[in-house]
C-alpha cells in the first residue's frame, strides 16, 4: 500500500498539461527528500493523462487518478485530499502543474510541517512577487486577497493552492464542509480550518509568469466565487455552526431500514444554489434570532432543570444551544445529515436516527418532548400517529410543546413570498425550498381536537408578537397527569379547554 512508504505526498491536478507533467515530475525528483507523487487528470484532451501513466509505470512512487471530465480545480483537490487519507498519509502538498508553485519550495513548506496543520505558499510577503504577470491577472488576484481578508476575516493569502496539509491533524470531515467544486475551494476550505483553530503559516514565495498555455478561471468561474465569498460571509453571520467540524454520527447508530420519503436529507445537505443560500440564511435568522428566544422561555417555564427531554424532529439544532446547559436533551431526526449538523452545533448532546411515527426510545422515558416545524408536513391520521408514539415515550406527567405553523403566520407568508421573487423575477424553476406543509394550523379549536384525540390535555396555546407570529406554540400534557396547585396569579385550566393567550399557565414550579 502507498501509505505505507510514510513519504509526504505531493498532489498535482492537471489539465491539458502535457508539455509540463514530465519537467515539474523530474524537478519535483531531484528535490533531496523522498516523496510519493499523485496526478489526478481531468480527461484531457492533449494526452497529459497517458503522459502520467507513462511516469507510473517507469516510477512505483507515482500515482494516477483519471476522471471521466473536467469537473472543476476545486473538486480535484477535494478527490486527491480523499485519496490521501484513504492511503494512510500524514503529509500532503499541493500545487499547480504549470510552474506557477516553484517545485523547490515544497523543501521550505515540509520545514514547517512540525509547526502548523497547514502551511500556505504566500504570493505577498514579498515584494515583486507577482513580477511578469499581466495586470488583469494581478488585479484579479489582489481583490480576491482583500474580499477574503475584509470578509472572512482572514489575513493569509487564501485563494492560492500551494499548501502543506498535516493530514494526521486535521479532521477528515473539515473536508465534506467544503462545498464549492471550483477555485472557491481554496477560501472556502481555508475559512473553515481557520474557524475550527487549525495552526495556518504562511512562506514567501515568488510566482513566475505561467510557463505553458493560459488561465484556466474565466468570467463564469470568478462569478461564482464572488457569490461564495458573499453567502460564506453572511452564512457566517447567521450560521456559523455550518462549518464547526464535528464527528459525523456513527455508522452504527444509523438504522438502514428507516426511510426519509419527504427528502430530509437532501434539504439539509450544503445545496449552494442562489434560492437554497437565501432561504437558508432566512431560515438560520428566524431560528437563532427570533425563534430561540421563544423556546428558551416556555422551556424554562414548563421543564425542570435537568429533565431528560427528547427533540422529536431536532433538524440542525440551532435552537437547542442556550437550553441545553439547562435541560438534557436527545436529539431525534430522520435524516443523518440533519444529525451530523445537530452535532456540530450541539457537542454535548445525544443523537438518535429514526422515525417520530416509531421513536427507538423505551416506554415512558423521557419527560418532556418537543419540535418546532415538524407537524405541518403530515395529515392528520399521521398527525394523531406521532401523537399516539409522543404519549407512549412521555413518562405519566409528561408534557409536550409544539411549535407548529398556523396558515397565515409570518414566516408562511414570508417564505412564500421568497419563493414567488426567486420563481417570478430570478427565473428558478421548479424550486423547492423545504418538503411540503400539508397541515398548518388552522384554529385552536383544530388543534385541541387532534391532541385530546391522543390522550393529551392542551394547557397553553400561544399565537403572539413574541415570536413575529411565526408559530403557534402548544402546550400540552398526557390526560393521566394529577392536577397541579396553582401558584400565585395562576389559575388551574379547565378540562378539555385550552388556555387563551394571556391568561398564565401552571408551570413546574407549582408542581414540585
Amino acid at each position: 500500500m502507498p501509505g505505507e512508504l510514510k513519504n509526504p505526498l505531493v498532489f498535482v491536478p492537471t489539465y491539458n498539461e502535457r508539455e509540463n507533467v514530465e519537467r515539474l515530475y523530474r524537478e519535483i525528483r531531484k528535490l533531496p527528500v523522498e516523496l510519493d507523487i499523485l496526478f489526478l487528470d481531468d480527461h484531457s484532451p492533449d494526452g497529459t493523462g497517458e503522459a502520467i501513466d507513462r511516469l507510473a509505470v517507469q516510477d512505483a512512487r507515482v500515482f494516477t487518478i483519471h476522471r471521466k471530465g473536467k469537473l472543476g480545480v476545486g473538486s480535484a483537490h477535494f478527490d486527491g485530499i480523499t485519496w490521501a487519507y484513504d492511503h494512510g498519509y500524514t503529509v500532503l502538498v499541493t500545487m499547480d502543474c504549470d510552474f506557477t508553485h516553484p517545485p523547490d519550495k515544497i523543501l521550505d513548506v515540509l520545514q514547517e510541517k512540525d509547526a502548523a496543520d497547514v502551511v500556505l505558499g504566500s504570493r505577498y510577503m514579498s515584494q515583486g512577487s507577482l513580477s511578469g504577470w499581466n495586470v488583469l491577472r494581478k488585479l484579479l488576484t489582489w481583490t480576491g486577497h482583500a474580499l477574503t481578508r475584509t470578509l472572512l476575516g482572514m489575513k493569509y493569502d487564501a485563494t492560492g493552492g500551494f499548501r502543506l496539509y498535516r493530514l494526521d491533524r486535521i479532521p477528515r470531515s473539515a473536508f465534506s464542509l467544503v462545498t464549492s467544486k471550483g477555485y472557491s475551494f481554496f477560501f472556502e476550505s481555508l475559512h473553515i480550518l481557520h474557524f475550527n483553530k487549525l495552526v495556518i503559516k504562511e512562506i514567501p514565495i515568488t510566482l513566475p509568469p505561467r510557463t505553458y498555455g493560459h488561465s484556466k478561471m474565466g468570467l463564469s468561474e470568478i462569478w461564482r466565487s464572488v457569490k461564495l465569498l458573499v453567502s460564506t460571509f453572511l452564512t457566517h453571520l447567521v450560521n456559523e455552526e455550518r462549518y464547526r467540524v464535528a464527528a459525523p454520527v456513527n455508522a452504527s447508530m444509523i438504522n438502514p431500514t428507516v426511510k426519509d420519503e419527504q427528502g430530509w436529507d437532501d434539504y439539509w445537505a450544503d445545496q449552494k444554489s442562489d434560492g437554497r443560500i437565501a432561504y437558508d440564511l432566512v431560515a438560520a435568522f428566524y431560528r437563532k434570532y427570533i425563534i430561540k428566544r421563544n423556546l428558551n422561555r416556555f422551556i424554562a417555564r414548563y421543564f425542570r432543570p435537568g429533565a431528560k427531554v427528547l427533540h422529536a424532529g431536532c433538524g440542525g439544532g440551532q435552537v437547542d444551544t442556550d437550553i441545553s446547559k439547562r435541560i438534557s436533551i436527545t436529539g431525534l431526526d430522520i435524516s443523518v445529515q440533519a444529525l451530523n449538523f445537530y452535532k456540530r452545533t450541539n457537542s454535548s448532546a445525544q443523537v438518535l436516527h429514526g422515525s417520530i411515527f416509531e421513536i427507538p426510545l423505551p416506554d415512558r422515558s423521557v419527560e418532556g418532548l418537543y419540535n418546532l416545524g415538524v407537524m405541518e408536513h403530515f395529515t392528520a391520521p399521521e398527525i394523531r400517529r406521532i401523537l399516539k408514539e409522543f404519549d407512549r415515550v412521555l413518562a405519566p406527567e409528561g408534557r409536550l410543546i409544539i411549535f407548529w405553523p398556523p396558515e397565515f403566520g409570518s414566516s408562511v407568508i414570508f417564505l412564500k413570498g421568497v419563493k414567488w421573487v426567486l420563481e417570478s423575477v430570478f427565473r428558478k424553476r421548479n424550486l423547492k425550498l423545504h418538503p411540503d406543509e400539508i397541515t398548518r394550523v388552522q384554529s385552536k379549536a383544530h388543534v385541541v381536537a387532534l391532541f385530546e384525540a391522543a390522550g393529551f390535555r392542551v394547557i397553553r396555546y400561544s399565537f403572539s408578537i413574541r415570536d413575529l407570529f411565526t408559530y403557534c406554540i402548544i402546550v400540552a400534557e398526557k390526560t393521566g397527569a394529577r392536577e397541579l396547585k396553582p401558584g400565585r396569579d395562576e389559575r388551574l385550566p379547565r378540562p378539555k379547554r385550552a388556555l387563551a393567550e394571556g391568561q398564565e399557565q401552571v408551570g413546574w414550579r407549582a408542581r414540585d
